[in-house]
Order: C-alpha cells, then sequence, then structure tokens
C-alpha cells in the first residue's frame, strides 16, 4: 500500500481552514499533519474537512497558541500525547492508522529571540522539550513510526539561506542542532526529506518579515519528516511545496510531503 503524509504548521487552522481545503484537493495526501492549530479541539472546522474525504481527525488544541491535529482518510487510532518539559502545551499528538504506522505530530517549541537558557526561559524551554523527546524515545524505542511537524530547528548548514550568518540565531545554534540530533538518534530515525533530497539548499519557512519572501529566499528548513530505520527504506517521492507560501494570506510555512510503500 502507498500512501501520502504532509505536515504544515497552519498558524491558524480556522483562519487558514480554506488553504489547508485547497491543499487537500489539490495534493490530497491520504495524512495532513497540521501544527500551531491555535484553536480549542471543539472549535476545529473538522466538518470543512471531512466533506473533503478526511473524515478522521484527532488532535490537541488551546485556545490562541499551539496545538496539532492529524487529519486522516483512513480511520486512524489516537494513541494519546506527551507534555514534554511539563509546559502544559498543545505539542503533541500520536496516531496508528490500520496498517500499523504509529504518526507522531510535532510542535516544538521556537525557543524565543535569544539564544541563552541564562536570560530566556523559552530557549531552556525548547532545550528540554527536546531532551523529553531524546529520553521519552530511549525508552519507548519506536517501530514501524513517522515522526513529523515544525521541530523549529534548521539542523544542516545547507537548510538556512547563510550558516555563518545564523549561528547564533535562535533554530540553527550549535545547541540546538546537537539537541536535535540527540532525539534523531534516540528513535533511530532517518530524516527522509534529506535521504531524498541529499544536496542542496531546501527550505520550508520564510519569515513574514521580508518585503518579498520569496526574492530574498532567507529561508530554513524548519519543519522535518523522519521515518523509523525499518520503514525509511520504503520512503520516497519527498518535495516541499513552496508555492503554498504564496498563497493569499498563507502561513509562513510551506508543506512538506512524503511518500511511502508500505
Amino acid at each position: 500500500m502507498s500512501f501520502t503524509i504532509a505536515t504544515w504548521n497552519i498558524n491558524s487552522v480556522r483562519l487558514r481552514a480554506p488553504l489547508v481545503a485547497q491543499l487537500l484537493t489539490e495534493e490530497a495526501p491520504d495524512v495532513l499533519c497540521l501544527q500551531e492549530c491555535k484553536s480549542p479541539v471543539d472549535k476545529i472546522p473538522a466538518e470543512v474537512f471531512a466533506e473533503l474525504g478526511y473524515c478522521h481527525m484527532i488532535a490537541r488544541g488551546q485556545k490562541g497558541y499551539n496545538g496539532v491535529a492529524i487529519l486522516s482518510k483512513q480511520p486512524i487510532e489516537d494513541l494519546g500525547d506527551k507534555d514534554f518539559a511539563d509546559l502544559g502545551h498543545a505539542r503533541h499528538v500520536a496516531g496508528r492508522l490500520g496498517n500499523g504506522v504509529t504518526i507522531h505530530n510535532f510542535y516544538v517549541p521556537a525557543g524565543g529571540d535569544v539564544a541563552d537558557r541564562e536570560v530566556n526561559e523559552k530557549f531552556g524551554q525548547k532545550l528540554d522539550y527536546l531532551t523529553g523527546m531524546r529520553d521519552w524515545f530511549r525508552e519507548h524505542r519506536p517501530e514501524k513510526a513517522i515522526l513529523v511537524g515544525d521541530l523549529n530547528i534548521a539542523p544542516r548548514e545547507d537548510d538556512v539561506w547563510s550558516h555563518k550568518q545564523l549561528l547564533k540565531v535562535v533554530s540553527h545554534t550549535p545547541i540546538e542542532v546537537d539537541h536535535l540530533a540527540e532525539t534523531q538518534e534516540s528513535g533511530k530515525w532517518v530524516d527522509v526529506t534529506r535521504a531524498d533530497i541529499p544536496e542542496g539548499k531546501l527550505y520550508s519557512w520564510w519569515s513574514y518579515r521580508a518585503r518579498d519572501w520569496d526574492a530574498a529566499d532567507k529561508g530554513r528548513r524548519l519543519d522535518h519528516v523522519w521515518a523509523t530505520a525499518d520503514i525509511s527504506n520504503a520512503a520516497h517521492s519527498s518535495r516541499i511545496l513552496r508555492h503554498v507560501r504564496g498563497w493569499e494570506k498563507p502561513s509562513d510555512h510551506a508543506p512538506v510531503l512524503a511518500t511511502f510503500d508500505l
């Protein structure tokens, strides 16, 4: 069976429900994982997505902030969530498809503006969240699993527009990259996107601050698709839908997709 999974930080699922519907119509992934939904679960416009064939949803939400949801054409079992770093935030939800694949949908804290936990509490929370993920996956080694989401870190030099200029900027600092690498290693996760697209600049986020984001092209690859080693070889056709960043009233993130033959 072949199925496609997409991940997208939507930056308000209610505000951008028409864009979600457009993506579902044009790309028709089997599963769409959303982050930063900024909505209580009962306020997510699930009926809009159900009309397009996505009749199954598991989600965690809160008013105005954070929030994650998994939309699926197929039935999906709710496997719960983890509150890493005890932040009380809706940042993780997991589900299992009928084919036995477990999907983890994450929204890792952004970390604020200053890369120093001594003066910036949010940066410390980000590092603690990643440490919590690492420890949990070490204790509960995942199998036949896919991890997606806005991990808010661009790990490689070619995942940012300028490695040198961003070394001290939150999302690309060495300490964040190291924490992410430890998290990836803890579950033996394979970066599916880079396995498929091993070379060249690759971004999934462009700031709203740029007057012309496309021309400036100062992007970062913050959104990821990982898979456990037992199924990573089944992945192919990875892509980032850059053009979606140019839709009317867009999210500042672009969707990331991968297909699995399982």
